[in-house]
């Protein structure tokens, strides 16, 4: 069991175990169709292969959970011992058929994929993403459901707003998350896509990309409209103030004579639950 998962995930990854008293059959592995939900893009070549190996010689000893379709069934459970199967020219595989919804059926695919913690971050994000905009969930209703902090699933979420690009890295694994945070903190796409450059070429650590925004933003003149510097303490009280009362984060972007508040959220239920939130008097005790 991964480390930090919590009890909700943990029930609801038992219920695709195989039991006891669970009817076990055959299927025509051209019958059988990836999970459509399923999370992970990226499958480890050798992991398959090796897998296969040892599907030629014992066979497939854990059947796969599969739900009927229109056509044969889809995988709910052990897409990889399929893709080994195939591998092994296995003509048949042992099935367990459950009755899923999609909903369950998507959350079950991340679940999977979580506990044994093979995804990139990437796939995490937008994992997390189509699981509160299927299933209408905040931010923190998500956390709960999947056993992760407030904190954690945001962390995730933001990686959606990197350019196309730098997801890519990120999904190869060229940049690592710290990288991709990192240049979260830069608000110019091209620059980022620049940075991001740099430091794949240059293999840069995280600590080193941190200190190259730090001076880019040093060199940048300070535009008038700029908030103050003794401002500053009390914007940043006003902001985990907010951040308080909404759950998610905001920022605010102080000139001399006036600025604005910018609220992230990454659902329309989320969206709809700040609308709430904002109608209601007394926000801010």
């Amino acid at each position: 069991m991964a480390k930090g998962l919590g009890r909700g995930l943990d029930a609801l990854f038992t219920k695709v175990d195989v039991e006891k008293e669970d009817v076990i059959s055959e299927a025509n592995v051209e019958e059988l169709r990836p999970n459509p939900y399923q999370p992970r893009k990226h499958f480890d070549d050798q992991g398959i292969q090796e897998l296969s190996d040892s599907i030629k010689q014992h066979g497939v000893v854990q059947p796969l959970i599969v739900r009927k379709s229109i056509r044969g069934y889809e995988v709910i459970a052990g897409e990889r011992r399929l893709r080994a199967a195939k591998l092994a020219l296995l003509e048949k595989v042992p099935i367990v058929i459950r009755e899923f919804t999609d909903e369950q059926m998507m959350e079950i695919a991340l679940v999977e994929n979580l506990q044994r913690e093979d995804l990139n971050p990437m796939e995490i994000a937008t994992a997390y993403h189509k699981l509160m905009d299927r299933l209408t969930l905040t931010q923190e209703e998500l956390s709960e459901r999947v056993g992760k902090s407030r904190p954690h699933v945001t962390n995730f979420l933001r990686l959606l707003q990197l350019p196309m690009e730098i997801q890519s890295d990120v999904s190869r694994g060229t940049l690592s998350m710290g990288h991709a945070r990192a240049i979260l903190g830069v608000k110019d796409e091209q620059v980022q896509i620049q940075l991001a450059t740099k430091a794949i070429k240059e293999r840069a650590s995280v600590r080193q990309l941190e200190e190259w925004i730090q001076r880019l933003h040093q060199q940048q003149p300070q535009k008038s409209k700029e908030v103050p510097k003794r401002l500053e303490p009390t914007i940043k009280r006003y902001e985990d103030m907010l951040q308080q009362v909404f759950s998610t984060p905001v920022k605010i972007k102080q000139g001399r004579k006036k600025g604005r508040i910018e609220i992230e959220y990454y659902s329309d239920r989320e969206l709809e639950r700040l609308i709430e939130l904002i109608h209601q008097d007394h926000l801010i005790q």
